[in-house]
């Protein structure tokens, strides 16, 4: 599995992670201080697309690691819960890294 496929991952993850805390954010704004109704749709509009991308990242990752279903189902629902993308990226990020094939340094090669 070549490194971008976890890079792309990573990078989709946590601003996945990053606009649902600011949507979130928007939401209480919005439902508790009755402010901010225009900035909540245009975010929460961004995060849904934006979402979208994670999904197809995390199951190009989740096929190419061959995942169980009941695994690739958890790493795709974390971009739903807020904070729960951060935890999940961790781990995901430490059980495919030796999957990962990159370059081999040249003290390796000799």
């Amino acid at each position: 599995m070549k490194k971008s496929v976890l890079t792309r991952y990573r990078v989709m993850a946590y601003v996945t992670a990053v606009m649902l805390l600011v949507l979130c954010t928007c939401m209480v704004f919005k439902y508790g201080f009755d402010m901010g109704e225009d900035v909540t749709f245009v975010v929460s509009q961004v995060h849904g697309v934006l979402y979208m991308i994670y999904l197809v990242f995390a199951f190009d990752l989740g096929s190419k690691a061959k995942w169980p279903f009941g695994k690739l189902l958890w790493v795709l629902l974390s971009g739903t819960i807020p904070l729960a993308a951060f935890f999940v990226e961790r781990k995901v990020t430490r059980t495919v890294e030796p999957l990962v094939s990159g370059p081999v340094p040249a003290a390796a090669k000799a």
